[in-house]
């Protein structure tokens, strides 16, 4: 049976970025990866916070020279031009915003972009990238069990692309196995989320025209008068487009074809995205995703680190996925390394990252659970000077630093007076969310 220091369930943005890591470290690791790459996967859209990671791990230059494309900013349109109000009353016009990441500088952070990416070529890239860094990496090689033997030794059982069965030891085990949570299954610690019941359909178009929206780079989304929905527009190349829908899976029908014209129904919606969606070629089946928001009770115990999707997955309006994922990996591997370097692989040497990534989360959460509760509310402080950086802060990924970070604070406060105020000029602007949710899933 072949031995290493950590064995690292899953070759996507986590695993991969964990074994760049680790790997750096000197430590001896292997990725065991279910699928062949490349493969397409939605989150194509990534935040600055991402650029720490890229940057600790000189991944830059194979970005650079994929010639993936720069994202500048991203931008919120409505379905509506009417008069709305703020909390105070007042009126102003129109609801689209739109943000630069430059407009707030980041610590360790130089350029003023970051990337949309075909996830197929990305998670490719990065996971070669590993391998390059020392890494040991499997392709089609599925681990179907789990045996924690003592404190220091982890059996893995694996089916090889070959088919044949293999044993493997670790010393740490690290679960990033993305959606399929595999540990967060077999431990029998996931939480399906109370508040958040998305889905999303969505497929790719060539020849959509971006140059009919105001910032053509940026990352759109755009509202629909149907609860709790949206439909994004990402720039994959100068010719590839990405548009999902996303909706409650209640909204959603149980065929295929029901699916589909469920996404030509919404893009109805906003005419002025359905005229350029016409005009253009869809090139993809459309793909569902489900099961979009799910935590765990413990995000590490002893032996074992969740990292990544395996660990904890939020609605995506604000494409915090891969980030979350990047910056698991980042965390958790300092925790890692110092673990093998005390020959102590006890939960309580993960604590630092659990703590870190809970606190991080949360406060996504929290920030869009207000935002889908009353979504003007954001256009409001996006629009105020003295809320705009700290909105910003968070749409550039910044969100682990702060237990309760004072811009939740104000718009909690708001929410709550709205909702208790029947009169109040924002009550009909409620989502169905309520403010008794904010903190009842992953909140410890």
């Amino acid at each position: 049976m072949k031995q290493t220091d950590v064995i690292i369930i899953g070759g996507g943005p986590a695993g991969s970025a964990m074994a760049c890591y680790i790997a750096r470290s000197g430590a001896s690791c292997i990725v065991f990866e279910k699928e062949k790459f490349p493969r397409p996967h939605v989150g194509e859209s990534l935040v600055p916070a991402s650029n720490r990671v890229f940057n600790d791990l000189n991944f830059f230059p194979k970005m650079e020279a994929e010639g993936f494309l720069k994202k500048f900013g991203a931008a919120w349109t409505t379905y509506s031009s009417a008069n709305i109000y703020n909390h105070d009353f007042a009126e102003f016009k129109g609801s689209d915003v739109d943000i630069l990441f430059n407009e707030r500088k980041q610590k360790d952070i130089h350029e003023p972009h970051t990337y949309h990416v075909d996830r197929g070529r990305f998670d490719q890239l990065l996971l070669e990238h590993a391998a390059e860094m020392g890494a040991s990496t499997f392709q089609e090689a599925d681990v179907f069990h789990v045996d924690f033997i003592d404190k220091s030794n982890v059996h893995v059982s694996v089916r090889m692309k070959d088919g044949q069965e293999e044993k493997f030891g670790c010393k740490i085990l690290v679960d990033a196995s993305g959606r399929h949570t595999f540990m967060g299954n077999k431990l029998k610690i996931k939480v399906k989320d109370p508040v958040f019941n998305q889905c999303a359909v969505h497929t790719w178009f060539s020849g959509f025209n971006r140059n009919a929206f105001k910032d053509p780079d940026f990352i759109y989304i755009h509202f629909i008068p149907v609860s709790n929905s949206w439909m994004w527009q990402i720039p994959i190349t100068d010719e590839i487009t990405s548009v999902g829908l996303v909706s409650q899976k209640q909204n959603f029908p149980n065929t295929k074809e029901g699916r589909e014209k469920f996404f030509w129904e919404c893009a109805e919606l906003r005419p002025e995205l359905l005229a350029e969606l016409k005009k253009a070629k869809q090139i993809r089946d459309f793909t569902v995703e489900a099961d979009y928001s799910y935590a765990m009770t413990e995000l590490v115990k002893d032996n074992l680190v969740l990292i990544g999707d395996a660990a904890r997955f939020v609605d995506p309006i604000f494409s915090s996925g891969v980030s979350i994922a990047l910056n698991s990996a980042r965390f958790a591997s300092a925790d890692i390394i110092r673990a093998l370097q005390s020959n102590n692989y006890e939960k309580s040497s993960f604590a630092n990252y659990e703590s870190t990534l809970k606190r991080g989360v949360n406060n996504w959460y929290r920030f869009i659970q207000m935002y889908y509760r009353l979504n003007i509310l954001f256009t409001y402080f996006v629009n105020t000077p003295e809320y705009r950086l700290d909105v910003l802060k968070f749409l550039q990924g910044d969100v682990y630093d702060e237990e309760n970070p004072c811009l939740l604070k104000a718009m909690e406060k708001i929410i709550t007076q709205v909702e208790n105020n029947p009169k109040h000029p924002l009550h009909a602007m409620l989502g169905t969310l309520t403010s008794k949710s904010f903190n009842v899933f992953g909140a410890k």
